[in-house]
Parts: structure tokens; sequence; C-alpha cells
């Protein structure tokens, strides 16, 4: 499938002057329910993925692309409080709602900053990212759980990892102290993973639970900028551990059901999420990236096939023809509704697959 057979569609009409809506009722925005920084950040990192598969398109879909991007960026620097930490869910009339610290959240942004300062080209939208990410970064140190960690862990080790291919860092950003908190958030990945790990349990945590594929990754990131072996070592097992735990029948991939998650001796199988395979396809990029494994190009490919009907129920869920995704799997067939989260998991995963076709064709 050439770059071009994707369409960005649905995520413009999930966008108005504001940014980017959470949910649909089918394919149709459902106001009511308002924005999420999230969503606009992971909004963020696919244009930024899709523009660099796109260069020389003379489509159009780059000039949508930056028109979308612009949306989003206002959308972040608007929701990112004086303390650098981000209000995530907003009405739709923009009022604010109520609502506790989201680690998530702020390690998203911070990596969509990171991904977009490293990837666009023009001042202009660089300083804002840089300044997004310069903001942000103080109050990352406080954050608390693994999936925030290992977003802070990902974003500190791209930008150092630029910086010594010659790009210049954020003004304001020292590499000392990216470096400090590069350390300190993969300790602590490595750290929960000796606390949980057992002889038939290779995970960070007692169970699995959502966007898993985020932990291994992080620590392959972390692995091709600074190349320590426990981290590769970690980041290996973890990652083939949780393929074989997402792997069904014949290699169809079975995301962890959001029905009661997996522990050692048990586990869900519906309401398979777009976000899981996405995280897997995710890792399993950068894994090949760092080790040049055919198997793991190979979990790319049926990360994406999953999202074209490779699944349990053998029907697709994405549609190319507007770029939309439904919102998951359950055993009566998938969930109609296609919101922002869903899409823009099928868009990534189908950016990662086709970014991989590209490498390998250039080595």
């Amino acid at each position: 499938m050439s770059p071009a057979a994707v369409k960005f569609d649905h995520l413009e009409r999930l966008t108005d002057d504001t940014g980017l809506l959470e949910h649909c009722l089918g394919r149709i925005p459902r106001r009511r329910e308002g924005y999420t920084t999230d969503d606009n950040a992971r909004a963020i990192w696919a244009c930024v993925e899709w523009l660099d598969l796109l260069k020389g398109d003379e489509s159009g879909e780059r000039r949508r692309l930056y028109r979308l991007l612009d949306r989003y960026l206002a959308f972040l620097l608007w929701a990112q409080r004086e303390d650098g930490t981000f209000q995530n869910n907003f009405h739709f009339d923009r009022t604010p709602e109520a609502e506790e610290h989201s680690d998530d959240c702020l390690g998203r942004s911070i990596w969509a900053a990171a991904a977009a300062y490293v990837s666009l080209d023009d001042e202009a939208r660089r300083r804002v990212v840089a300044e997004i990410f310069r903001q942000a970064l103080p109050a990352s140190g406080g954050m608390q759980f693994l999936r925030g960690q290992a977003w802070g862990l990902a974003a500190c080790c791209l930008m150092l990892s630029k910086r010594n291919n010659g790009s210049a860092l954020p003004s304001g950003v020292a590499a000392a102290e990216l470096a400090n908190l590069a350390d300190n958030f993969e300790q602590r990945l490595l750290a929960a993973y000796r606390a949980h790990r057992t002889d038939d349990w290779h995970w960070f945590e007692p169970q699995i639970t959502y966007a898993n594929g985020l932990l291994p990754w992080a620590l392959f990131v972390a692995y091709r900028y600074h190349g320590r072996d426990e981290t590769l070592q970690v980041a290996k097992e973890s990652l083939d551990f949780l393929a074989a735990k997402m792997s069904g029948q014949n290699g169809v991939i079975r995301p962890v059901g959001n029905r009661g998650w997996c522990s050692i001796d048990r586990r869900a199988d519906w309401d398979q999420q777009p976000v899981d395979v996405m995280k897997l396809a995710l890792a399993a990029r950068e894994a090949y990236r760092a080790l040049g494994d055919e198997t793991y190009r190979e979990l790319v490919r049926r990360c994406r096939n999953w999202f074209y009907g490779d699944n349990d129920l053998g029907t697709p869920l994405a549609d190319p023809s507007d770029g939309s995704c439904c919102d998951g799997l359950n055993p009566d067939g998938p969930n109609p509704n296609r919101g922002a989260e869903s899409t823009l998991s099928y868009l990534l995963t189908e950016a990662m697959a086709q970014s991989l076709q590209l490498e390998v064709v250039s080595r």
C-alpha cells in the first residue's frame, strides 16, 4: 500500500477550530463530549510521522496535514498550564473539566513535542514545540507512573540522540538535564521489571493492562541512545513476552481485552483496543531498528493487518478511504463508533509499517 492510499478525511472531520474532538457516533463527531489533550498530542505525532512519509507528495495531503498540525499545536499551547503540566479534558465550550493530574497526558505531550521538534524543518513550528517541551520538562521529573515515565524516557533520549548527530537542543534545555531525567526514568522502569519479573512472568507490573508496548519501546529507544546491555535485555525479553500474550492462533494479533486485563492465571480476550495494537507495533518497530531482526518487522506487519481484518473475527476495523477506525473489537463485531484515539492508532500503525518498508528498501 502506497502512502497516498490512506486518507485523512476522518481526521479532518474530527477537527474543528479548537482542536481534535474525542468521540464519534459512527463517523459523526460527538461535540458534547469535548476534547482531550491526549488526543491532540497523539495527532501531532501522527501528523509528523505522515509528513515524513509524504515528502515529495504532490496530492495536497501534506498541505492538509500542516493545516491540521497547526490546530493541534495551538491546542497544546492553550492546554499547557503555567507549571508546565497540561489540562487534559475540556468541554465543547472550551471550559476545563474537573480532573486529576495525568502523568500519561504530560508524558505523551512531551513526546509529541520532541517528535515534532526533531522532524519538522520549518523554524516557526519548531519554536512552538520547543517552547512546549521546555516548559513541560521540569514538571516531568515528578511523574510517578510507568507509562508517563516511558514517554519521558523516549523523549529525552530522542532529543539527546539528535543532539549527538549535530542538532541543537531547544533554547533553555540543557543536555545534562535531559540525561539526568532519562537515567531516572530508565532506572524506574528497570526497577519495576526486576520487582515483578518471575520465571513465568516477564513484565513490569502484576498485570498486563493498557498501552503495554510503550514500556519495552521506551527501553529500546534508550538502548539505541546509550547501548546498555541490561536495558536491551529487559526490552527484548518483555517485548517477546508481550507479543506472545497478544498472539492467537496462526499468529493473529489478539490484544489483551479491557474486560479484565491479563494476569499470570487469566486473560481477557474482548473489548480489544486499537491503541494496544499500535503500541505493540511501536515497540516492534523500535526493536527492529535496534536489532535488525526480521521477527520484529513481521510483528509490525501483523499489527497493521489486524486493522484490515487479520483478527479474531476476520473483520476490518479500519477504512483507508477516509482514514477512520472502529473503537474496538467485541465478540459480536467491531464497535461502530470511530473516535480520535482509535483513528490515530490506525494512522500511526500504518505509518510505522510504511516507514519500515522504506527503511528496508534504503538499506
